[in-house]
């Protein structure tokens, strides 16, 4: 009896601890836009990720995504990994994740339309199984959002629990001639993650990168 109940507390230690760590760990999912007025900015996104790379831990979570024509879809994640416990791997990891973001950085195909709405939700799915405590998402682009013909997205968010963030939001032509159409883009997006439960945020200074993680 005593050795069972000993076995017991052994597990609920075990089992307590992996929850613990789950509870502290980030989970980051990056949306980059492939849309041919914006396939040019992707260098910038370079930037991005060395510092996301820099600053995650081993136990946390990262993976980037293409935004195309229909980003609802696991086929446009570009690359994505549960860093090791052990530094010494995670570190190694961190390195082949960055050249797999240089390949796909220079090799990127322009697309022609821009579903933006399709990959928060695949990053919704995505970090929701991962089981990160913190979760965030990157939207890296213009957010103009163009969806091709049949493509439906009237879909409320679920973002209880979730930080969006979107970085690098360039002027179109556009908005430069009215800046209401600008502030109107970036207001809609802004209602839709906070109607979904989520918090919002934009940062256009990549130079202001430490101020990602404040929530």
């Amino acid at each position: 009896m005593k050795k069972q109940l000993a076995l017991a507390l052994v597990l609920c230690t075990l089992i307590a601890g992996c929850t613990d760590t789950k509870s502290r760990s980030t989970g980051v999912y990056m949306l980059l836009d492939t849309s041919g007025t914006y396939a040019v900015e992707l260098k910038k996104a370079q930037t991005i990720l060395n510092y996301l790379l820099g600053v995650l831990a081993p136990g946390d979570t990262l993976a980037v995504a293409r935004i195309d024509t229909g980003s609802f879809s696991e086929k446009d994640i570009v690359a994505k990994i549960t860093f090791d416990e052990r530094p010494s791997t995670a570190n190694n990891q961190k390195r082949a994740f960055m050249q797999q973001i240089d390949a796909f950085v220079n090799s990127v195909n322009e697309s022609p339309y821009t579903d933006i709405s399709g990959g928060i939700l695949q990053a919704i799915e995505y970090l929701n199984e991962a089981g990160s405590g913190k979760r965030y998402i990157l939207i890296f682009s213009d957010l103009k959002e163009e969806l091709a013909k049949g493509y439906k997205r009237d879909i409320p968010f679920q973002l209880k629990h979730f930080n969006v963030i979107a970085l690098n939001v360039t002027k179109l032509r556009g908005d430069n001639i009215d800046p209401k159409e600008y502030m109107a883009r970036v207001e809609d997006w802004r209602g839709k993650v906070e109607n979904g439960g989520g918090q919002w945020g934009m940062i256009n200074d990549l130079e202001r990168l430490d101020n990602l993680f404040t929530n």
